[in-house]
């Protein structure tokens, strides 16, 4: 039976108790959201997505799905929503680094493709081909007329992907430049954080506009019938994650796929020793916790 797009309501009942204490103004995506109610339907949504990962394996689906967008808009985070609770090695996530110098002579997306999945595996792209839209081209690693170039090809490219049976779907999270300040000054003032912050990210900051003309280009270009880009606005983190879940998951015609009861087993008594005692001489760590 095919599972509908997910409501906005948990279908568990320890998440619907949870969800009771939502206030309107919560609900109608007015206010913050409280951590309680956002973990509630967090939960539904990993659960929904853990009917879709058994889907994608029995079935041998090959799903990609591309993260861009503005520098601290949150790709990490939702990304980390998306995989926490299901297997690495359905949801692969692809966040490659610079090129190196062998990668630089080949073809562009050929480092891409060797990424792309095989049958039963979802691939996400944490950052993806469309570098070359983006910092590539606002910072001057490729040349106009690769720029150019790659906005001509890639729609066709794309197309290819999906005519071979991939299911591509690509998100652009926008933030606004307020929030994007105040998630950089963040980032500087917390030394647990500033890891995430790097040159390249100030410079886009400096560089707003020239990124937001990168963006409409690339957007223009494309922004297709066959793989088209949706966009999410990510001012508000908690809404992003479950705003862009829920529609992944619609955008999917995934079914729920049977799975046989699990009985717990008593261990086997045959061979039985003192197993713990060899381990009283063995280095163990001081429980300083």
């Amino acid at each position: 039976m095919a599972v509908p797009f997910p409501t906005r309501r948990p279908r568990d009942v320890r998440a619907a108790a949870e969800r009771e204490d939502m206030t309107g103004a919560e609900l109608e995506g007015k206010g913050p959201m409280k951590t309680k109610a956002y973990e509630a339907e967090l939960r539904h949504l990993q659960a929904q997505l853990c009917h879709l990962q058994d889907w994608v394996k029995a079935t041998g689906q090959r799903i990609v799905v591309v993260f861009e967008g503005r520098d601290a808009a949150g790709k990490g985070g939702t990304i980390k929503a998306i995989t926490e609770r299901v297997s690495p090695r359905v949801f692969r996530v692809v966040a490659l680094p610079a090129p190196s110098d062998r990668e630089k002579t080949q073809m562009y997306v050929q480092r891409y493709l060797t990424q792309f999945p095989s049958a039963g595996e979802i691939v996400i792209f944490d950052r993806s081909w469309y570098n070359r839209a983006g910092v590539e081209y606002v910072l001057g690693f490729c040349s106009k007329e690769q720029h150019r170039h790659f906005l001509e090809v890639c729609p066709l490219w794309e197309k290819q992907i999906v005519d071979n049976g991939v299911r591509l779907l690509k998100y652009w999270l926008e933030v606004g430049a307020k929030e994007q300040k105040r998630r950089f000054k963040a980032r500087i003032d917390d030394p647990l954080r500033q890891w995430k912050l790097s040159p390249t990210d100030l410079e886009s900051r400096r560089r707003w506009y020239d990124y937001s003309a990168a963006r409409d280009m690339m957007l223009a270009a494309t922004d297709t019938e066959h793989a088209p880009w949706f966009i999410v606005g990510s001012d508000d983190k908690k809404r992003a994650r479950l705003n862009l879940i829920a529609h992944l998951l619609g955008q999917i015609p995934y079914e729920r796929v049977p799975r046989p009861r699990i009985e717990m087993v008593e261990r086997s008594r045959k061979r039985a020793y003192d197993d713990e005692a060899p381990m009283q001489k063995r280095r163990w760590i001081p429980e300083a916790y």
